[in-house]
């Protein structure tokens, strides 16, 4: 590992000018190449600080041995040269695209004296027509199978076409009618070019006059009483509308564009791309990278255009079907700086092309459809890679050897911390067993020992309630008994196992005792959390399903029963020192506990001033990142659901015993709180389904929650009222609703 330092460039070398530079390993391979606007500022911040980098550019500027740039005279030109570098040295720090030009195409032989159409993969050959490319080659021997019916072009091999030729007499397909058999002459070098040429004015979208032409013809047959021939032209009309159908409508206006979408997370990104011809989708493409280098979406979008049309030439028109630069290219961001990227797709088309995000309309909606492609190709890739058996198992290995662990985690558990600026505090347990999510064991909390923003303090509150209760499990089942030294211990109870409450308390205090903690020490006494030893913790009362084994007394599932092999942490340093303290103070030394940080995906452990940094390539990391995601998600949507439920709750929600459908029949009928605060007992009675009792209660709280006073706009001075026209409460200031979950 190089130290940048050590070819680190002079000051004053480093030109201030437009240039591409290239780092090399210490075998002169090229392994990053880069384009700049300023090539001393850019390569000057690769010279810094190595902890102030993000780590991937650590990594890669540590793996170089070298740095050299070449001076250009505009953006554009360094565009141009970093194209061309990537696609010459194939740098392993650059984005790499997988799946490329794996797509198959429908190709046009139009520079072969007997055009040919037939099924194309890889790089574009000069004098073919290209349309496409197609998800499937099974979805292009179907259009072509329809169109040759109306367009009997030659689809057969050169070796087929000169064995016809030799013997006389054509193929198959020239028997049926699908082909114009020019290797027997029954059709002229000059009619078959004309033949595939209007092939491929179909192809591209030209349909509406020829089918207008056909319908003229079928017409005159009819006329002349040729039922035969108008008969076949009908059917031929048939085809070829059937054919149009595959490419479905998408944008009134005749449009040329290609509409690029990204869909991504810290190590990945799924990219998708629609070629909309005329205003249909005449193409659809997209592939799978690592996100080697640190980029954003913005630069994942400039490298997605640099992949496109880096070896096109000419608009759409000129190279046929989806293939060529259109002349709108429609992204989620926009390169940063956009200039130079929009005239190098104007210099390559050869006229203006419009790169802009769509902000309404047809295009906006088309973006979405394109995004959610993206999202599922991504979800699918991750799906694949998980669904591995193979792969999970060497995850699970990388993650046991990084860690230090005697044996695989085959149970892991996850937990994050999810606010609303310290409001609507809850925590969040998700549990992959064998590298898989098990649903039915994830848990949730309610943070109530405090008040305020605190995940440290959360993480602590959590860790030590969920393994609390696992300690309760295992004191009830008489497992814990057995690992104890003392003999005397081991004996159960003599009820046969169940232990009564106040035994139950003595012993679990014992056991902390008897690692140094007795339960008012540290400031963190059991009973500090709002639930005594035998109560049932909120987690239970919270959990979004349940499951585990089986509680043979009570017949109702044993919650928490598992321990697992390795306790996750969404955070660094201070969360994992938490949750260790946590386990510490309970006296559980055998669970291994990590962190992983969102920023630059390091992998924290207990008392390491230094985070243990995984391969970028690494499934391990992987699978950490997919629990730690998972876990992210599951608080998220326990913390909305409370918010959304808080946001909901009126004052009837205070009346006791009122439930929905009586508070639905309240304000219907009197058509809001207001009215319904200022009625008397005797009109709220006239409700259906309200009794004297109930209206009494009803008025007796809604009296009760009036507001002493109207509420005040702290920034405007200006009364606050409700959708009834009530005022909101006293003195509200505007910023209270405002925040963001994290």
């Amino acid at each position: 590992m190089a130290d940048p330092s050590s070819y680190r460039p002079k000051p004053g070398q480093i030109p201030d000018s437009p240039g591409v530079y290239k780092f090399r390993d210490e075998h002169r391979r090229v392994i990053y190449v880069g384009k700049a606007k300023s090539l001393r500022q850019r390569l000057s911040s690769y010279f810094q600080d190595i902890t102030n980098l993000h780590q991937r550019t650590a990594t890669m500027v540590t793996t170089a041995a070298s740095v050299e740039w070449t001076v250009v005279s505009t953006e554009v030109e360094a565009l141009q040269l970093e194209y061309s570098w990537i696609k010459e040295f194939d740098p392993r720090f650059n984005v790499k695209y997988r799946d490329d030009k794996s797509y198959p195409s429908l190709a046009v032989t139009m520079n072969e004296e007997f055009p040919r159409v037939q099924v194309m993969r890889g790089p574009k050959r000069k004098g073919v027509r290209y349309f496409g490319p197609y998800a499937h080659a099974w979805a292009i021997r179907e259009t072509v199978d329809l169109l040759l019916r109306v367009f009997p072009v030659r689809t057969c091999s050169a070796g087929v076409f000169k064995r016809s030729a030799q013997i006389g007499r054509p193929c198959l397909l020239g028997y049926i009618g699908k082909c114009s058999a020019p290797c027997v002459g029954r059709i002229s070098p000059q009619d078959h070019r004309e033949l595939a040429e209007e092939f491929s004015d179909f192809m591209a979208g030209h349909t509406g006059t020829y089918l207008r032409r056909l319908e003229q013809r079928m017409k005159d047959a009819a006329a002349a009483m040729e039922y035969e021939q108008a008969a076949r032209l009908r059917d031929d009309i048939e085809a070829l509308r059937r054919a149009m159908e595959k490419n479905a409508v998408v944008l009134a206006d005749a449009t040329d564009a290609d509409l690029i979408a990204v869909a991504e997370d810290e190590l990945e990104a799924a990219v998708q791309i629609f070629h909309v011809r005329g205003g249909r989708v005449r193409g659809q493409r997209g592939w799978v990278t690592d996100k080697v280098e640190a980029v954003d979406t913005a630069g994942l979008v400039e490298h997605a255009i640099q992949q496109l049309y880096g070896d096109e030439r000419g608009d759409a028109e000129q190279s046929g079907g989806s293939g060529g630069v259109p002349k709108e290219v429609l992204v989620p961001a926009l390169p940063e700086p956009e200039e130079p990227v929009a005239q190098w797709l104007a210099e390559r088309r050869g006229s203006h092309v419009s790169l802009r995000v769509p902000q309404r309309g047809d295009k906006k909606d088309l973006m979405a459809t394109v995004q959610r492609n993206a999202q599922q190709a991504l979800a699918l890739h991750k799906t694949k890679r998980a669904s591995d058996l193979t792969t999970r198992s060497r995850a699970l290995e990388e993650i046991a050897t990084a860690l230090d662990l005697d044996t695989a985690p085959l149970r892991i558990e996850c937990y994050d911390i999810s606010h609303l600026q310290g409001d609507d505090v809850v925590a969040s347990m998700v549990v992959f067993e064998d590298g898989l999510a098990r649903k039915s064991e994830y848990r949730r909390f309610q943070i109530k020992s405090f008040a305020g923003q605190d995940d440290v303090r959360s993480m602590h509150e959590v860790i030590t309630r969920r393994f609390r209760r696992y300690l309760q499990e295992k004191q009830r089942t008489s497992e814990w008994e057995e690992q104890e030294e003392n003999p005397q211990d081991q004996q159960g109870p003599p009820d046969g196992g169940r232990q009564q409450p106040d035994d139950h308390d003595h012993d679990l205090a014992d056991h902390l005792a008897g690692h140094g903690h007795d339960l008012a020490g540290h400031g963190h006494d059991l009973a500090g959390y709002g639930h005594d030893l035998t109560g049932h913790d909120d987690a239970a009362e919270q959990d979004e399903a349940v499951g585990g084994p089986i509680d043979p007394d009570t017949g109702r599932p044993r919650k928490f029963a598992y321990p697992p092999q390795l306790v996750v942490v969404d955070g660094g340093q201070p969360q994992v020192a938490a949750a260790s303290r946590a386990l510490a103070e309970l006296g559980i030394d055998d669970v291994a506990v990590c962190g992983l940080a969102k920023r630059l995906e390091e992998v924290w452990l207990p008392g390491d001033d230094d985070p243990v940094i995984l391969p970028r390539t690494s499934e391990g990391l992987y699978l950490l990142q997919r629990v730690r995601d998972e876990a992210h998600r599951f608080a998220i949507a326990y913390q909305r659901s409370k918010r959304s439920k808080s946001m909901k709750a009126g004052a009837l929600d205070a009346v006791p015993g009122l439930g929905a459908t009586r508070k639905q029949a309240l304000l219907k009928h009197f058509g809001s709180l207001k009215r319904l605060r200022s009625a008397t007992i005797a009109e709220i009675c006239e409700v259906p389904g309200i009794g004297l009792r109930t209206a009494e209660t009803v008025a007796a709280t809604l009296a009760a929650a009036a507001p002493a006073g109207p509420a005040v706009n702290t920034a405007t001075g200006e009364i606050i009222e409700d959708s009834d026209g009530q005022s909101a409460g006293p003195a509200a200031d505007p910023s209270d609703h405002r925040g963001k979950s994290r």
